[in-house]
């Protein structure tokens, strides 16, 4: 499995980003994708899950202004991110996982100014 993301960039605070992930590779083993962020000098964090099945979960710190989705017939799981605040700054990373393996992408950077 290979995940591939993109849509990073610099936004002011307030506005918008979607993060795709194209995924490549075993997809049908796959259950649960997600989206994870480091910002400098932190730990690496859950920001929004979905499972197989359509079940979802988020940080509370992104709740109410994420939306983690996948479009199936295009292979790629999105994030999309409203209302952007300079704490949302960090590297986001996409997470796949099936039963056996966790497989992560490169990260794509993410800069919201003040």
């Amino acid at each position: 499995v290979q995940l591939v993301e993109s849509g990073g960039g610099l936004v002011q605070a307030g506005g918008s980003l979607r993060l795709s992930c194209a995924v490549s590779g075993d997809i049908f083993s796959i259950n649960v994708t997600a989206w994870y962020r480091q910002a400098p000098g932190k730990q690496r964090e859950l920001v929004a899950v979905t499972i197989s099945g359509g079940s979802t979960k988020y940080a509370d710190s992104v709740k109410g202004r994420t939306t983690i989705s996948r479009d199936n017939a295009k292979n790629t799981v999105y994030l999309q991110m409203n209302s952007l605040k300079p704490e949302d700054t960090g590297v986001y990373f996409c997470n796949a996982a099936d039963r056996l393996w966790s497989y992560w992408g490169q990260g794509t950077p993410v800069t919201v100014s003040s």
